[in-house]
């Protein structure tokens, strides 16, 4: 009998959010997730390594950096949509709702591929259009273009993964998708140097490196799905949209798309600010981008985090959990902030020349990285009161806040402040540009915990009210 017990134990990939030792458990759910977010990033600074030390074409570390704004702007309209997916399956396996919970995951999955054809078609059709639009250098738009048309080929694969690993967040398992992600990723480094160095591609090997380690994660995720015999197996018989569900995943993860992508909107529109500069911070810029993403997964693993362990609270109607779990949330995010992006800043110099070893570029890369690392756990901060107030069942309030404190305000102090201190001529005035991020994390932080007391305020009012009946 004890045997039995201690194999299933260890084929127990789901986690009860509810009960035990808050911190403990964060750190268990965060350390899986935030290796594979850095497995994810590594796809693209394997991407970027290589075109530059390996490729014949000198521009080609410029063409593929500079597509990652566009593409995440692209993207994460419709990758909000598996916040709602994420956050409806931790409350409904919480609530042991495994009716509910199979619907979720089946009208998930079903979204998830039509969002990525829809993707797939619009990213190829107007690439060569949307860099133009961002003032994209002549030197790099033609191969930007090639890599933006073929990453956009897999991007059908790409959500039904994303959407997937959401639904394995939900209950608990982040030690799955490392483990494909893992596979996938070595996979990745293997094409790309065959690709780019031995059969001397450019822009174009990369991209169908990173193509082909989407569809292996894809096929490995989804066999994990159609294999598992608990609530949330996918069979290809149940496929379908149920609208009810449909429309709860919505309610949620739309106003988190519709923030991801003014975000990255405002991201956009500070890239073409660095485009306007000389070729060298174009690519220094890109360098920096791909280091301080690092630190930014490692964060958002924490948000993740809270997001579904709140979920799951408000399923199993344990809101008086909630306040533990903010502050275990705040203070972790706030360690990984500041011991990455203070080692990132301080052996700056060094990571960067992994990615080029130009010293205006390289003197680029650390303008960027002083105001992004060393500050970026106030980032981690304002994200955490994020996943927490959407795991509660406010969408739409962070969304607003976050709209207006971060986006709103960078995009006023590049029309504004910026502009009147630059000409573009000297790449030291993006110190002007770059120091409008810590302020807007800041300003955001702040009004999102105001926010915060006063939801959580009138949500454990009436569970209150709600206890006292039950007792009465």
């Amino acid at each position: 009998m004890q045997k039995t017990e201690k194999i299933k134990k260890q084929h127990h990939f789901e986690m009860d959010m509810t009960n035990g030792n808050f911190f403990k458990k964060i750190v268990i759910f965060c350390v899986p997730l935030m290796l594979t977010g850095i497995l994810q990033l590594l796809y693209n600074a394997a991407d970027l390594i290589i075109v530059s030390n390996f490729s014949d074409e000198p521009n080609a570390l410029g063409a593929v950096g500079s597509t990652t704004a566009l593409i995440n702007l692209i993207l994460n309209l419709f990758m909000g949509l598996s916040v709602g997916t994420n956050v409806l399956c931790a409350r409904t396996f919480a609530a042991k709702d495994n009716e509910k919970l199979s619907r979720v995951v089946h009208t998930s999955i079903t979204i998830s591929v039509l969002c990525g054809f829809v993707l797939g078609i619009i990213g190829y059709i107007f690439a060569y259009d949307f860099l133009k639009l961002m003032d994209s250098d002549d030197n790099v738009i033609d191969l930007a273009t090639v890599y933006l048309k073929i990453y956009f080929l897999g991007m059908p694969f790409n959500m039904l993964y994303n959407f997937a690993a959401s639904i394995l967040r939900g209950v608990g398992d982040t030690k799955r998708p490392l483990i494909f992600l893992s596979i996938a990723g070595i996979i990745n480094f293997i094409l790309n140097m065959v690709f780019v160095a031995l059969f001397h591609m450019d822009v174009d090997g990369v991209a169908i490196a990173t193509v082909i380690s989407q569809i292996i994660s894809c096929i490995l995720i989804m066999a994990c799905l159609i294999k598992t015999k608990e609530a949330y197996k996918f069979s290809f018989k149940k496929i379908s949209i149920k609208g009810k569900e449909l429309w709860e995943i919505t309610k949620i993860g739309l106003p988190a798309g519709i923030q991801g992508t003014i975000f990255s909107l405002s991201n956009v529109i500070i890239q073409t600010s660095v485009n306007r500069f000389k070729t060298a911070a174009v690519e220094g810029n890109s360098a920096a981008q791909s280091i301080e993403g690092f630190v930014y997964t490692a964060m958002n693993s924490v948000y993740h985090a809270a997001l579904t362990f709140a979920g799951q609270n408000m399923g199993a109607n344990k809101p008086k959990n909630i306040p533990k779990i903010t502050w275990y949330c705040l203070a972790f995010v706030t360690i990984v902030g500041v011991s990455l992006g203070g080692t990132l800043f301080i052996f700056g110099r060094y990571v960067t020349m992994i990615y080029t070893k130009n010293p205006a570029e390289i003197d680029v890369s650390l303008i960027r990285l002083h105001y992004l690392c060393l500050p970026y756990f106030l980032c981690g901060i304002m994200d955490v009161m994020v996943g927490i107030l959407r795991g509660l069942g406010h969408p739409l309030l962070p969304m607003i806040v976050s709209i207006i404190g971060v986006c709103g305000f960078r995009i006023l102090w590049i029309y504004t402040i910026f502009q009147n201190l630059t000409d573009y001529q000297n790449v030291n005035d993006l110190h002007y540009l770059y120091i409008s991020y810590p302020i807007s994390w800041i300003l955001t932080f702040l009004v999102h915990y105001i926010t915060y007391l006063v939801a959580y305020k009138k949500i454990i009012k009436k569970y209150n009210q709600k206890t006292s009946l039950q007792i009465a």
